[in-house]
């Protein structure tokens, strides 16, 4: 018997693509790197500085609005290409030099600068990085590929979140505001890691050549197919109501918790992420997308109603941990749907498309909830109950619509991925 013969084939994870650990450890690195400093932004913002909830709104907003137009172009740049790396690369390292400069930004209008550089980072690299996923992954596998990326990326968050604890443990402990010599630390631990993450990605990626009969594509939402418009369409709805998540810090925060104690909420939501985030996507492949996603939909409603009744800060910390199946259950299952849904050669303009029509939404969506929260003007708005009450009544109509419909059979393609 041959050593080959032996040797039993490898399956689940062990089984996935270079590409796809690649991508997975680069943004696990990533995120250790994002997720310390990013998490104690708003808090910063309103703690040190003194922004009100309706200007943490603009930032965040515009912040996620500049990455998804330029998601949009990267995708479809990347189709054009017929590469993804370069870009991806490029994302990821634009993001890493940023972020030093939070370290010296002392206003809003410096940390809005930063903050919008490092989402224009993200920006450049998540359309083709998602495209390069689902080209290195066999069909029957995109819902474990993409649950694995999301399953790694959130353990890196959960590890960054650890580390800022670490350091707010150290330098303040049950303090209940941060302040500015905690946050420029944190800053400059968060810089190795996000370097680390370019190098990991610069040398162990590869592109993967895709074979199509198709001329280069132009943008064009007829050319991505009904289906993939028709589930866009109710994805909207959705996000619509689904604002920044900001917004459910500073909640924790109003209702009693700590800046340790808001880390440490952070951290339970992470591994829960973690921990759903594989086995729902293998979940996806065998049930089916819809389902899965209707599920995470519904059980969304059902935290921002309980967010919006929450009367003390353990309860919003129960409720952000159970947000953490939602995420595990939608994040990767939808990236792995538009696989699904679109030709192989449209898939980076497909998922540019996608982050670009949800993140120009996400601008509406958190000055809606800061609106709601604290109001506009001499008018103070309906408290922070309000957003919790808006973003829950647009997700149960979004599950419903999504259960109800019915998608026309995805384009055909001729197209061939090269293993």
């Amino acid at each position: 018997m041959t050593a080959a013969a032996k040797t039993p084939p490898k399956t689940g994870i062990w089984a996935l693509p270079r590409n796809v650990w690649a991508v997975s450890a680069t943004s696990f690195l990533t995120d250790v790197s994002s997720e310390m400093v990013l998490n104690l932004l708003p808090l910063y913002l309103a703690n040190v500085l003194g922004i009100r909830a309706n200007i943490i709104g603009l930032i965040e907003g515009v912040a996620e609005a500049t990455a998804s137009i330029l998601k949009l172009f990267s995708g479809w740049f990347s189709d054009r290409l017929r590469m993804r790396k370069p870009l991806v690369v490029l994302g990821y390292a634009l993001s890493a030099l940023s972020k030093p400069f939070f370290y010296i930004a002392s206003a809003w209008g410096p940390i809005a600068a930063v903050r919008w550089a490092d989402r224009v980072g993200k920006g450049i690299r998540t359309a083709p990085r998602d495209a390069l996923v689902a080209d290195s992954t066999p069909e029957k596998q995109r819902g474990l590929a993409f649950g694995f990326h999301r399953a790694a990326d959130t353990a890196g968050a959960m590890l960054g979140l650890l580390i800022a604890l670490g350091v707010v443990w150290a330098a303040q402990q049950g303090t209940l505001l941060v302040t500015t010599s905690t946050f420029q630390a944190i800053v400059l631990v968060s810089l190795v890691p996000a370097l680390l993450a370019v190098v990991v990605l610069a040398l162990g990626a590869r592109d993967v050549p895709v074979t199509t009969t198709r001329p280069r594509p132009r943008f064009s939402l007829r050319e991505l197919g009904k289906p993939f418009t028709g589930f866009l369409l109710i994805v909207a709805v959705f996000d619509l109501g689904n604002s920044s998540d900001a917004f459910l810090v500073l909640r924790a925060q109003e209702r009693g918790l700590s800046v340790a104690g808001v880390l440490a909420m952070l951290i339970t939501f992470n591994l829960v992420y973690t921990l759903v985030s594989t086995p729902a996507g293998s979940l996806s492949d065998r049930l089916g997308r819809r389902r899965v996603i209707v599920g995470g939909w519904l059980i969304y409603a059902a935290i921002y109603l309980g967010l919006a009744l929450a009367g003390q800060g353990w309860q919003v910390w129960v409720l952000y941990a159970v947000y953490g199946v939602y995420y595990g259950l939608t994040y990767g299952t939808s990236r792995a749907m538009i696989a699904d849904l679109v030709p192989e050669a449209m898939r980076g303009t497909a998922y540019g498309t996608f982050n670009a029509v949800l993140g120009i939404l996400d601008l509406p969506a958190s000055l809606i909830a800061g609106i709601l929260w604290s109001g506009l003007g001499g008018w103070g708005g309906f408290g922070p109950a309000a957003p919790f009450f808006f973003g829950g009544s647009l997700a149960l109509l979004a599950a419903v619509m999504l259960m109800l419909w019915r998608p026309p059979a995805a384009p055909a393609t001729a197209d061939k991925v090269k293993a």
